[in-house]
């Protein structure tokens, strides 16, 4: 399997070799922001479109066919129409705060896109506590949701920001111990260490019934941070019109928009690298002819596969399940998914000092 790193390594020292130190960190730096932001927008652009023909599937119609081949195109046409449209000045709102709370939220999800392990060799941030990182960094986004939502001065923007608040925060405690149960398996925060411990196996098949727990609570909390359905009741189109960004327009409403997908598909690469091995191909034990073809297909492929698979799952939660109460779900995560994530956590730590798993 093609290692990256030959190619980062070579544009580095391409770089070193009529570029000072200083100097060649900056360009770094930039030619990463450029490749992030375009691949930012490209999968957003691509999951809204694949959204819409999941959706339309479900319902037996077309989606998208006229702008483009297969109406690949019509996402990027949505994207010029928003770009063009004018940014509405409101009056009686916190001008600042109000712009400040979108780029909050491309930011949150900015930082935790760039932790992921894209490829053998393609990552932008691995240090040791690179878990606790994602974790502390994808917990800015509800700030800049509550921030719309007060500044907007709006009872709408309010009540969604307080129901996104109160979901969010709930909700971040059952992702944090599903991806603590795994991190305790590993036995490293290393995002790099965690890909690695599952070259022979994934830890969907190796860590037993906790790891598979784990997993569909991971599933579900995580579909209700990204504040999707049957978890969107901070944008009940039917009570709050559009909930906390009622009231933004052009790029800025877009920027939300852009996060919500961008955000699902965070969720999914990190169960991608929690459960099902990151950029690591299928491997089984002692097959080593099929072991062989699948390092053949390239390791970016392999992630975003698996991301995009995992995606299709939280999508199909949406188009399936109707909406839940404001009491349902904080009833589900504190009387059943918080109850169950530490019994699960328990049970981890249980096989891994006993050694029961494989």
């Amino acid at each position: 399997m093609f290692d990256f790193s030959i190619l980062t390594n070579w544009i580095h020292n391409l770089l070193s070799s009529f570029m000072p130190g200083w100097l060649t960190v900056t360009v770094e730096c930039v030619l990463i922001g450029v490749v992030l932001l375009l691949t930012y927008s490209v999968l957003a652009l691509f999951y809204i479109w694949f959204e819409r023909k999941i959706c339309a599937a479900f319902q037996c119609r077309l989606g998208p066919n006229r702008v483009g081949p297969m109406g690949l195109l019509q996402s990027v046409a949505d994207m010029f129409k928003i770009l063009i449209k004018e940014l509405i000045s409101l009056k009686h709102t916190d001008k600042f705060l109000f712009a400040l709370a979108p780029y909050l939220v491309i930011l949150a999800s900015m930082l935790a896109f760039a932790v992921l392990p894209w490829g053998n060799g393609l990552q932008i941030i691995d240090f040791n506590i690179g878990i606790f990182f994602l974790i502390a960094v994808s917990s800015i986004g509800v700030l800049g949701i509550l921030l719309a939502g007060w500044s907007s001065n709006n009872k709408f923007t309010l009540i969604g920001a307080l129901r996104s608040g109160a979901q969010m925060v709930s909700y971040e405690l059952s992702v944090g111990l599903s991806v603590l149960t795994m991190v305790v398996f590993a036995g490293t925060m290393s995002v790099g260490g965690i890909v690695e411990a599952q070259k022979d196996c994934w830890f969907i098949f190796s860590a037993h019934i906790p790891a598979i727990i784990a997993f569909i609570v991971y599933l579900i909390a995580g579909t209700a941070e990204t504040n999707r359905g049957p978890f969107d009741l901070p944008e009940a189109e039917s009570e709050l019109t559009a909930g906390y960004h009622t009231e933004y327009s052009g790029i800025h409403f877009g920027f939300f928009y852009l996060a919500e997908y961008l955000n699902l598909f965070i969720v999914s690469g990190v169960a991608t690298l929690l459960f099902f091995g990151g950029w690591m191909p299928l491997h089984f034990p002692g097959w080593d002819t099929f072991n062989h073809i699948m390092d053949f297909i390239p390791s970016v492929i392999w992630f975003i596969a698996k991301a995009i698979a995992l995606s299709f799952i939280i999508i199909w939660f949406k188009w399936t399940f109707p909406r839940l109460r404001i009491d349902q779900m904080l009833a589900l995560e504190w009387k059943y998914l918080l109850p169950i994530n530490l019994f699960n956590l328990v049970l981890m730590v249980l096989i891994v000092v006993y050694g029961i798993h494989f």
